[in-house]
């Protein structure tokens, strides 16, 4: 998707592959968003294997456990969803902010592009 720079503040980067420019402030706000997913999916493998371990044990108390275990399972990916969308969101901003006055068919912060495309009937 794009490429990630070693950055210092307040520097801008041409890391789409298009010529568009990322500020600094946008990209560190998308590497402390992955960042945040890819903490969260480590827990989330932890959380299944352990799930899992319970489910193959049949004990009980294990199986009781696993409640618990799914709910905080359930928690991390509705965290994980909206990190995701916040980064959609920054990501939109960012591009609504360097294409201001272009028409190359940049996306639109409705997410469609500028140009309209032709269907065949």
């Amino acid at each position: 998707m794009f490429q990630i720079f070693k950055r210092m503040e307040g520097d801008t980067y041409s890391g789409l592959g298009n010529g568009t420019q990322i500020d600094g402030k946008i990209l560190q706000t998308f590497q402390k968003n992955f960042g945040q997913v890819q903490n969260i999916l480590d827990q989330n493998r932890l959380l299944i294997n352990e799930i899992n371990q319970n489910h193959e044990s049949k004990i009980p108390d294990n199986l009781s456990r696993n409640v618990g275990l799914i709910r905080e399972l359930n928690n991390n990916i509705r965290r994980v969803v909206d990190l995701y969308a916040d980064l959609s969101t920054s990501f939109t901003k960012s591009m609504d902010a360097s294409s201001e006055g272009d028409s190359s068919g940049a996306l639109k912060s409705d997410g469609k592009a500028g140009h309209k495309r032709n269907r065949p009937a």
